[in-house]
């Protein structure tokens, strides 16, 4: 085999160099993009996106600590997940929920279709928690896996520390301050949404991440966030979260959306977009989650 030579190399690393400084180009001017959305917006924003190479990584506030609201119905979904995975639950195991738990006042589907309480499998109770946002649904799984710090503490015991859940819903919905005790980052929620997609770890059992992914896929909230400016037929596996305006300042604490978007090459991204102490509309604050969105799209395809 001929040997390489020295100008072959210098010329092999000089390419390499400018591929890289390219790149690094490209991702820099999506980000000033992303930047340009949210500058003129009284909003704060905070972003993480990232690809399935390193290099293809970007954040805005990654640190910031943002209120979840909803979004924080996916890990008590995961947790409740990981109980069946050890046998303490199955998929197919009804709870009862009496008609004084239906939170009267707060946003509940179950309730609505389900007037006088009834009896639900655990998988049901997922979907309308994750897919619906069902705050009913989502407070009877916290009742099962005995209270929020379950929850928390299961988080935590995976490595992620900026993630906080001290409440429930029925506390959060009913004092507008509490809802800053269950946060997270930009960058956590990534963090989390890969891992928990890639079961490199297995975090959780073949049946139960096929399951959680599914319903992430099926969600029906938010259609105007992530998924707002992204052809049709993508396939967007996300969670929502929304604090609606506060009834004096009309102040929005939390417009929220983080998801895995399928791209048509078989890759995808992880996104996380939360939009907070926002004077905007609430039609604003839905319109920069899918500009940021489309933004990455733009640049993943293109």
């Amino acid at each position: 085999m001929p040997s390489i030579s020295k100008k072959t190399t210098i010329t092999l690393l000089l390419f390499l160099s400018v591929l890289t400084q390219t790149h690094s180009q490209k991702i820099e001017t999506l980000k000033q993009q992303i930047e340009h959305i949210v500058n003129s917006k009284n909003a704060v924003v905070g972003v993480a996106i990232t690809g399935n190479q390193a290099k293809d990584t970007l954040s805005i506030n990654r640190q910031e600590h943002f209120p979840m609201q909803s979004v924080f119905k996916f890990p008590i979904a995961l947790k409740m997940l990981s109980e069946i995975d050890k046998g303490k639950f199955s998929l197919d195991q009804k709870i009862t929920i009496k008609k004084s738990q239906l939170l009267p006042g707060l946003w509940s589907p179950l309730r609505e279709k389900h007037p006088e309480g009834g009896s639900f499998t655990i998988a049901e109770l997922i979907k309308y928690t994750v897919a619906l946002s069902d705050n009913v649904g989502c407070d009877a799984l916290l009742r099962l896996l005995g209270n929020h710090e379950a929850v928390e503490d299961y988080i935590h015991d995976l490595g992620f520390q900026d993630f906080a859940v001290k409440i429930n819903e029925e506390t959060m919905q009913n004092n507008w301050d509490m809802q800053f005790l269950n946060w997270t980052t930009p960058t956590e929620a990534n963090l989390f949404l890969n891992a928990f997609y890639e079961n490199k770890t297995g975090l959780l059992s073949e049946e139960n991440h096929d399951f959680i992914w599914e319903v992430m896929k099926s969600t029906r909230t938010g259609k105007k966030r992530l998924r707002g400016q992204l052809p049709k037929e993508t396939v967007v596996a996300h969670k929502t979260g929304w604090s609606g305006k506060h009834k004096k300042t009309g102040v929005t604490a939390a417009a929220n959306d983080i998801g895995i978007v399928f791209l048509p090459n078989e890759n995808y991204f992880t996104i996380s977009v939360f939009v907070s102490e926002s004077t905007e509309s609430t039609e604003t604050n839905e319109k920069i989650i899918a500009d940021i969105c489309k933004a990455a799209w733009d640049y993943f395809t293109k």
